[in-house]
């Protein structure tokens, strides 16, 4: 066994240094709390992470909560049009229906963890890369966490890092046999900060203003996806172009990758002392951009949860953890069925010569109903920007 190497124990042990990890930090070190984010990777990896997010309204009043919101590398998203190809019906979300200056952000990945680390290193954060977990358990009132550097005693073990490996830990599992081609693209005429969301027969097609380009995230059959990703970039803009119905024209396309697409969530995340976040607990399909927006709103509600009992002995810990998955049970399951949902409802009829246009049609008078209805836009937009909060 290895020797126990940090004493008296930590009030928190936190596995991965990614945006989730180090908020989940960054909130119990603003307390005074001892805490240490390990992280298996070196640490330029996540700098060095090109892939854009989307952040809602809500995980940016988290961030700036935590004094780690990078405003100045973040393009705010005014405008959301929301349509279906090849059927009539649309509707867009805007920011000055709920009185905000924007319904959300897109930033990259590696920016938003630049400033993390920077809030993070002010507050004295003790953050260790290149230190993998290689095990933990149960100790009484610790979690003893085995690593290369030797074993941590813990009040609370947060796991952030990687996705469930457990399949008998799964409530809810789906391979969609979709993947999602990623890049960034330059429209020709300016974006204005208009985002689309636009669904196909083959899966969703999303436009996130990032800087003066957009980034794409064309969803498409898994068998297609290595044709996609190293097709000719004039071949990818014209599809591209081709899936929005003509509305945005581009000039260039940056490098492109493809992820599978799939939809993982854990039915317990608290186990004594120990609680999963992000994508340790769940993965999400990436339509509306949902999966960090849910990872942050847990660590603010964690953080809510844990620090009177952590910074003032209010409580029991497993007591407050168990409380804490309960209070996090319908901001999750609404989240992840409503992603699952929409991939769902507009994938039915795909490819069937009656059923296809049937459904269609359906789903576009449902999209003009919604924009006809303004009490039902602001019910989808705060769910959607707020979690299970925003209703």
């Amino acid at each position: 066994m290895s020797e126990v190497v940090v004493a008296p124990p930590l009030d928190a042990f936190i596995v991965g240094a990614g945006p989730v990890g180090l908020a989940a930090g960054c909130a119990l070190r603003a307390a005074g709390l001892r805490v240490v984010v390990a992280d298996a990777g070196p640490a330029e990896r996540a700098l060095e992470d090109t892939r854009v997010i989307a952040l809602s309204a809500g995980s940016r009043d988290i961030l700036r909560t935590l004094q780690a919101w990078p405003s100045a590398d973040a393009t705010p998203i005014g405008t959301i049009h929301i349509s279906q190809r090849g059927h009539f019906g649309r509707t867009e979300l805007r920011a000055a229906d709920y009185g905000l200056d924007a319904l959300g952000h897109v930033a990259r990945a590696g920016t938003v963890v630049r400033a993390l680390r920077s809030r993070a290193q002010a507050l004295g954060l003790d953050v260790r890369h290149g230190l993998a977990v290689t095990g933990a358990r149960e100790d009484g009132d610790l979690v003893q966490v085995d690593t290369a550097a030797g074993t941590f005693a813990t009040r609370v073990l947060i796991w952030c890092e990687g996705r469930i490996a457990d399949d008998e830990a799964l409530a809810r599992s789906r391979d969609y046999g979709q993947h999602a081609v990623i890049a960034l693209a330059t429209p020709v005429r300016p974006h204005g900060h208009v985002a689309y969301e636009r669904f196909t027969p083959d899966g969703p097609v999303a436009l996130l203003p990032c800087g003066r380009d957009y980034a794409v995230v064309f969803t498409c059959a898994a068998a297609e996806a290595s044709a996609l990703r190293d097709e000719p970039d004039t071949q990818f803009l014209a599809r591209l172009s081709d899936a929005l119905g003509g509305r945005v024209q581009f000039s260039a396309l940056g490098p492109r990758s493809a992820w599978p697409l799939t939809l993982r969530m854990r039915a317990d995340v608290v186990r004594g002392h120990q609680v999963w976040l992000g994508n340790a607990a769940q993965t999400l399909h990436p339509v509306a951009g949902q999966g960090l927006n849910l990872a942050l709103r847990d660590v603010g509600q964690l953080a809510e949860c844990l620090l009177p009992v952590l910074a003032r002995g209010e409580g029991d810990i497993a007591e407050v953890l168990e409380r804490y998955g309960r209070l996090r049970r319908t901001d999750r399951a609404a989240t992840g069925g409503f992603t699952d949902a929409l991939v769902r409802i507009f994938g039915i009829g795909a490819g069937h010569p009656l059923l296809g246009p049937l459904a269609g049609h359906a789903r576009g008078a449902a999209l003009a109903l919604l924009d006809a209805c303004p009490p039902a836009r602001q019910f989808i937009g705060r769910r959607m920007m707020f979690g299970a909060r925003g209703w």
